[in-house]
């Protein structure tokens, strides 16, 4: 595996357009499979185990991922990347399959120069929504998203046309602009890793907006065949179960039911329900109670009376004191993930924040500060300092 990942680094650096000595050994078959990032937490048709299993249906030589070689290298992804961290690593890992980082993104001084920003660093305190904010789904379309939405045409219409149209005033059309050269530079490391795999399937993984202008730089290359990724076939039901993992579980409970995702209303209940009776299994562990509890307080099927108790009995649970089966936590240093603002907390840390929740909703806000400043005795003082920031969005929502 070693050996075809350093492989799969060093031919991004070789020419861009390969003739003549590999003729022989066949066409590179390219599916390049475009997915909306981290939508597998919230859609039940394109779930984790969806994309395990079709990896697993599909067997290809190499996976391509979205994020530039440098940064992957050192085990550095973007957060809100869930199909990559969650899903393609581990099943690589296990399988010894080559992964070749294929993104490509602009200088930080570039960064600062055009957007005055770090597109890669989150504000101290983030934002509840939008640009450098946590990521949620507010849409309801987005519950029936697809595995292979990208392959309608009617999906990828409206990107296309707005990457075929400047921006009315050009001061504005940077970001356009940038995404035109991005996708270049994507397709000409997806084409120089293809000289590895000569006569094999090689997989590309990328945001569905780069799908067809990869595409459209690649299909005249002699040395690659596209296909579609749903001509590999489709998993069945059976094949998705065994696929998934405690893992993906997880995920899928804790992004709807911890994270931002939930004050958005926009979730398939039906679907967590039956995932989180998988991961509890017969004998619940701290971490499925706190699920269960949060979900039958989001469904209205428990006051907040009755999850403050339980809550509480969580938080004192000498086993509660271990960490969720997956959190998105990226900077460890920090008290948030890039979906949940107290998403860097043991079970039993995040159950006193929860109770906390259930007091300021009976309107007994003393006891919710105590019960928070007891949590704020056992953390760093910038952990401290963002449970604070974070603290106005667990109290109900004034009338508006």
């Amino acid at each position: 595996m070693l050996r075809r990942a350093f492989a799969c680094l060093t031919l991004l650096l070789a020419a861009a357009f390969p003739h003549g000595t590999h003729a022989d050994e066949g066409k590179t078959r390219v599916a390049i499979l475009g997915v909306d990032h981290t939508a597998q937490l919230v859609a039940e048709k394109d779930q984790p185990g969806m994309l395990a299993a079709w990896l697993d249906l599909a067997k290809p030589a190499a996976v391509c991922i979205e994020r530039p070689p440098e940064q992957a290298s050192r085990q550095d992804f973007y957060e809100f990347t869930y199909e990559v961290q969650g899903i393609i690593l581990p099943w690589a890992a296990k399988r010894g399959t080559a992964l070749c980082p294929i993104d490509w993104t602009p200088p930080m001084d570039d960064q600062l120069l055009g957007f005055g920003v770090d597109l890669d660093t989150p504000l101290e305190i983030r934002k509840a929504q939008g640009f450098q904010g946590f990521l949620a789904f507010p849409d309801r379309k987005i519950l029936d998203w697809d595995f292979f939405a990208a392959e309608d045409p009617a999906t990828l219409a409206p990107l296309q046309k707005w990457a075929a149209e400047p921006a009315p005033r050009a001061d504005r059309d940077l970001p356009r602009r940038l995404y035109l050269y991005r996708t270049f530079m994507q397709a000409q490391r997806i084409r120089a890793a293809a000289q590895g795999y000569r006569g094999e399937t090689m997989l590309v993984v990328v945001g569905y907006f780069h799908k067809p202008d990869i595409e459209a730089i690649l299909k005249n290359d002699p040395a690659i065949e596209i296909v579609s990724p749903a001509s590999l076939g489709r998993p069945g039901e059976d094949a998705v179960r065994a696929a998934t993992t405690t893992q993906h579980r997880g995920a899928i409970l804790a992004f709807n039911l911890l994270g931002m995702q939930a004050a958005t209303g926009v979730v398939n209940w039906d679907w967590v329900g039956r995932v989180l009776a998988d991961f509890a299994g017969a004998a619940p562990s701290p971490e499925a109670k706190l699920f269960e509890t949060r979900l039958a307080m989001l469904t209205g099927k428990i006051a907040p009376a009755e999850a403050a108790r339980r809550y509480a009995a969580i938080a004192n649970d000498k086993e509660a004191g271990k960490p969720f089966s997956w959190d998105g936590v990226k900077d460890r240093a920090r008290i948030d993930s890039f979906f949940d603002p107290f998403g860097n907390l043991d079970v039993r840390q995040r159950a006193r924040v929860e109770l906390a929740r259930a007091l300021f909703a009976q309107g007994k806000n003393a006891s919710a500060e105590q019960n928070l400043d007891q949590l704020a005795g056992e953390l760093s003082p910038r952990k401290t300092l963002q449970l604070r920031g974070y603290t106005p969005l667990l109290k109900p929502a004034k009338p508006s």
